[in-house]
């Protein structure tokens, strides 16, 4: 070994430390057992990582066979939420789950294991992932490493909070309604939701209509590209699929973008203020791209926003009953209300409630109401906006121990949702970057939204914007080391 291990991880980037591995500077197992150490110095701190995989990451990274991708020999944490991988518990936080074991890979974690990541463990998650903190009941909360008395976001909430700090140099995330670009931006990381379909979801047909899905957060914009390429692409017969561009998106990442058309809006289409934070992060990163030669402009969110979230919350509440129910299956019985948590209770009450015709008039609203949201930001190249109106809350501000889901979807997770989840349900791909800190020392993030499967141009500002105020040497007062 040449390379010293704790400065690999303190001052490169995942791609730098798999060309690192590959040039035989430093080894897989050396990088493995760097990782683990950092785990378990700090997890008692951050409670990031609720399943460790100590020995199976090891093992993976001793293997000769290990590939030769983009990210080889590089540890890696996978969400514990939704994701598939062949002999590795999946609890999804959630006591009904806490024995289920993966029976098979799925094409998304097929693809991450041919990138040639090593993987160590699963990261902390709330409890079936609707929340924008990470605070369940089985696992404990995540802490924000920078600041403890703070949530780290959620639901990629243990994920954001163990690449912050450094635990190890990559992490995957998804979202549903913001819970990659919120973690995101509370933690100081790049975090895009692509666009719908660009990542299949392969076995699964479908989740939430096409408004979850998976990808990553990260130190860099060109780590996000980089990954993206690598697991990106469809299967044949997805039921939304967007095919990958020609190009590989990592040779996006320092090309000019041209003199782009950009629509800024700090006011939420649901009518609440917005935080003084982050409205000075959205108009210092428009200032910023109007220095670049951009055109911007001020725009609002066409949205009626209690239609959209009274639409999404009945149809999310709809496919998680029947997600359960499906899941009967695999757990040899029936859910109980000893098993989930009041709130996930609640919501599988609320969907068991919704006929057939009320769902059918949900997904169909969706629709129609993604379609005009579309239209109404087309004539921009790109839209500046801020990812959450707020920034990182204390714990306990989103309690799944409620019982009125009703309740907690309008004036608790709404609230905070309002500029995320519409890019969910339309399908437009949208961008957390870590352009601006608090006076108090909060990570405040600034969202880019592109045009429909565009993530080109959102990869060419984004770089842009990282090379005018780069922002890889900040660090959280808490790391480990």
């Amino acid at each position: 070994m040449s390379a010293d291990i704790a400065a690999l991880f303190d001052e490169r980037d995942s791609l730098e430390i798999a060309a690192l591995v590959k040039a035989g500077e430093v080894t897989a197992s050396e990088l493995a057992d760097e990782a683990i150490r950092r785990i378990e110095a700090l997890n008692p701190v951050l409670n990031a990582v609720s399943i460790p995989l100590f020995d199976y990451g090891r093992e993976a990274a001793a293997d000769p066979a290990l590939p030769d991708g983009p990210f080889k020999g590089v540890p890696f944490l996978l969400k514990d939420l939704g994701t598939l991988w062949e002999g590795v518990p999946m609890v999804n936080s959630c006591p009904y789950f806490k024995d289920f074991v993966c029976p098979a890979d799925m094409t998304y974690t097929r693809r991450i294991k041919q990138a040639g990541f090593v993987l160590l463990g699963r990261s902390n998650a709330p409890e079936l992932g609707w929340c924008l903190a990470t605070e369940p009941a089985l696992f404990g909360r995540a802490n924000n490493p920078w600041n403890l008395e703070r949530t780290p976001g959620g639901s990629s909430g243990g994920a954001a909070a163990a690449l912050a700090s450094r635990m190890v140099p990559f992490v995957d995330a998804s979202d549903g309604a913001g819970s990659t670009r919120v973690p995101a931006s509370h933690c100081g990381l790049v975090g895009l939701k692509p666009a719908r379909g660009r990542v299949t979801l392969d076995p699964y047909p479908d989740y939430w209509y096409g408004g979850a899905s998976f990808l990553a957060v990260t130190h860099t914009v060109r780590e996000t590209a980089a990954y993206l390429d690598a697991v990106g692409g469809r299967v044949t017969g997805d039921v939304y699929y967007t095919d990958m561009p020609e190009t590989p998106y990592l040779d996006e990442v320092g090309r000019d973008p041209g003199t782009l058309r950009i629509g800024v809006t700090t006011a939420s289409p649901a009518g609440l203020p917005i935080h003084d934070e982050v409205a000075q992060a959205v108009q210092a990163a428009a200032a910023l791209c109007e220095s670049l030669g951009h055109q911007v402009e001020e725009r609002e969110l066409d949205l009626d926003w209690e239609r959209f979230w009274g639409a999404y919350t009945r149809m999310t509440a709809a496919q998680t009953a029947s997600g359960f129910e499906d899941s009967e299956a695999l757990i040899g019985r029936p859910v109980t209300e000893d098993d989930v948590a009041p709130l996930i209770w609640g919501i599988i009450q609320k969907g068991k409630a919704i006929d057939g015709p009320q769902h059918y008039r949900d997904v169909n609203d969706l629709r129609l109401m993604g379609r005009e949201l579309i239209a109404s930001l087309a004539d921009c190249d790109v839209h500046l906006m801020p990812v959450i109106g707020h920034p990182a809350r204390p714990h306990g501000h989103y309690p799944m121990t409620s019982t009125d889901i009703d309740r907690y979807n309008a004036e608790l997770l709404g609230p905070d949702a309002v500029f995320t989840a519409p890019f969910n349900a339309s399908g437009l791909p949208g961008m957390s970057l870590p352009l601006h800190v608090t006076a108090d020392g909060l990570p405040v993030g600034v969202q880019l939204v592109g045009r429909e499967c565009d993530e080109r141009a959102l990869f060419r500002l984004a770089g842009q914007l990282e090379a005018a105020k780069p922002w890889k040497d900040r660090r959280p007062p808490i790391l480990a080391s």
